[in-house]
């Protein structure tokens, strides 16, 4: 199968070339298993973070409901102390809560939240604020917005 190159010029041999066979299209689908696993396991992690980060949102969104309240409330002391004692018995058990009041409500507050204070005379403004009118006060509002961000809730079975 000689081809008789002899005497052509260089524009007749190119012409005689045939093109290169086009190459069959790469498969878009793992040619191995080790690949499929992967993609497995990408799924099963991203669905994992997606439903820790909706269950997350959903054991939380009694705080955000409680700092928008906290807001809408400005420093209305009455107002401060009824988010403060809704937002308490919607994290921790009702028979551990609801019964508090005074010193011991304010006791509570202080332990379970680690960085927050508060002065004896705006805890006795709290403790007295849903049976008698008194000016706003904002570190009351402060130190509310801390406890409500940092308390720690008991883990509850879900």
């Amino acid at each position: 199968m000689s081809v008789d190159v002899e005497g052509k010029s260089l524009v007749e041999l190119l012409d005689m070339l045939e093109p290169a066979p086009t190459p069959a299209p790469i498969p878009m689908t793992p040619q191995t298993w080790g690949w499929a696993v992967l993609v497995l396991l990408l799924a099963a992690v991203v669905v994992c973070a997606v439903y820790l980060y909706r269950r997350h949102r959903r054991s939380n969104a009694y705080r955000r409901t409680a700092l928008a309240d906290l807001q809408a409330a400005g420093g209305d002391v009455a107002k401060i102390a009824e988010i403060l004692r809704r937002t308490a018995l919607a994290a921790f058990p009702r028979d551990q809560v609801a019964s508090l009041h005074g010193p011991e409500w304010i006791t509570f507050l202080k332990q379970s939240a680690d960085k927050t204070s508060i002065s004896s005379s705006d805890a006795q403004a709290l403790v007295d604020a849903p049976y008698r009118s008194s000016p706003p006060n904002p570190k009351v509002a402060n130190f509310a917005r801390d406890w409500i961000r940092t308390h720690k809730a008991p883990r509850r079975q879900q």
